[in-house]
């Protein structure tokens, strides 16, 4: 890369459970939270904020341009979950499900999606995930399919 190449590309990740289980209670959420703070610094990728509820989480990147979203995500997810697996932070075994949402952010509505991803436990007394995804699916011009989430859920729009 060039010393004269400049990025700034944020991004509103949020992935899901295997069959979305709520699996992550509150103080193994904790730990997973900030194990996915630690790994994506070692990776170059700086995430300003996560959330990690029962059986999603939601995570506010800068996207490194040594990466692809798929890339990342496949960094994320596939760390944590051998991560969460191999320290025992849960009863059985682990896995996130299949697909991902990743959705842009201008660097002006950063701070929103920061609180946004911040207030997740108050949010999701009201609104339920699989609620949250279809909204973000709709406000970003794509289509919903409701037969199971994985990543041919979601489809461009026409």
């Amino acid at each position: 890369m060039s010393l004269h190449s400049f990025s700034r590309c944020w991004l509103h990740l949020t992935w899901a459970t295997l069959h979305r289980q709520r699996l992550l209670p509150k103080p193994a959420a904790a730990k997973v939270s900030a194990h996915l703070h630690e790994y994506a610094e070692s990776k170059g990728i700086y995430m300003k904020i996560n959330y990690v509820n029962p059986e999603h989480t939601h995570a506010l990147i800068d996207l490194p341009t040594k990466y692809s979203i798929e890339e990342v995500m496949k960094l994320l997810k596939g760390a944590s979950s051998h991560w969460i697996n191999a320290n025992r932070i849960i009863n059985g075994k682990f896995a996130w499900g299949r697909g991902y949402g990743a959705f842009s952010v201008s660097h002006s509505g950063v701070a929103e999606v920061g609180k946004y991803i911040a207030n997740q436990e108050a949010h999701h007394r009201k609104k339920s995930f699989a609620e949250e995804l279809q909204a973000f699916v709709r406000a970003y011009g794509l289509e919903w399919r409701d037969d199971g989430w994985d990543e041919s859920d979601i489809r461009v729009g026409v």
